[in-house]
């Protein structure tokens, strides 16, 4: 099992569900280029404008570990990495599971992603001009308001620690792209779940993402926020472990 965080987190944000399988599984943890461990200084800007620059990264880990069969695990930023790393190698790829995944955050016609262009460029210009009020909103709004302040105050001190210029080529690479194409070429076996109350990814991008990955299982978990793998694990572990 290959677990790919999203945006701000690193590996650490898996270990109270990647736990749960490590009797069962080799469990593989990563960071995006530009968060965690990974040199700061790897990271280039002009290669990290797409998603497909992070897909390379994470197949370029399993032919290093020659890892087979494998069970990649994406949220959020890292469910496009898996979805184009599937693309480009099914034959290694058993299964996908793919926690608030969105494949276009932009509306676009009836498509409904929940972000205007608008939306974006008031974000792009507060992380510029206002980044603390920011980084603070964002947290709370990603965590939920049911949960423990210090889980947003964590992810907050992550997001952090990110260069900024960094961090507005990921946000652009995740924003300003449409993977709709690319989830219609999925045929691998496939797990969505999705917070019940996701501020970010509205409930009809999950029945899009159901509707467009043929044989995909939606599973809807009682538990609100971006990151229901760190606010509701055990909801997560139960779900993943009835689908693998």
């Amino acid at each position: 099992m290959v677990f790919i965080p999203g945006f701000g987190s690193d590996q650490s944000v898996w270990h109270p569900v990647a736990r749960a399988f490590f009797a069962d599984f080799r469990v593989v943890l990563l960071d995006n280029a530009g968060t965690g461990s990974y040199l700061h200084e790897s990271f280039q800007q002009s290669h990290y404008l797409n998603m497909t620059a992070y897909a390379d990264d994470v197949l370029e880990i399993c032919a290093e570990l020659k890892a087979k069969q494998i069970i990649l695990v994406g949220h959020s930023m890292g469910s496009m990495i898996s979805v184009l790393a599937a693309n480009k190698q099914a034959s290694l790829i058993d299964k996908l599971i793919l926690i608030g995944a969105s494949p276009r955050y932009l509306n676009d016609g009836d498509y409904f992603g929940g972000f205007t262009q608008h939306d974006l460029d008031e974000l792009y210009t507060a992380i510029t001009l206002n980044f603390d009020n920011w980084l603070d909103g964002f947290a709370k709004l990603a965590m939920g308001s049911s949960h423990e302040p210090s889980l947003a105050e964590k992810f907050a001190d992550a997001i952090r620690g990110i260069p900024r210029a960094q961090m507005l080529t990921a946000l652009c690479a995740i924003f300003q792209t449409d993977h709709r194409a690319d989830v219609e070429k999925i045929d691998t076996p496939t797990l969505l779940i999705q917070a019940k109350d996701d501020v970010f990814v509205p409930f009809a991008v999950a029945q899009y993402l159901h509707k467009s990955i043929r044989g995909s299982s939606l599973n809807i978990i009682d538990a609100d926020g971006h990151l229901p793998h760190v606010s509701a694990p055990q909801k997560v572990i139960d779900a993943i472990a009835g689908f693998v």
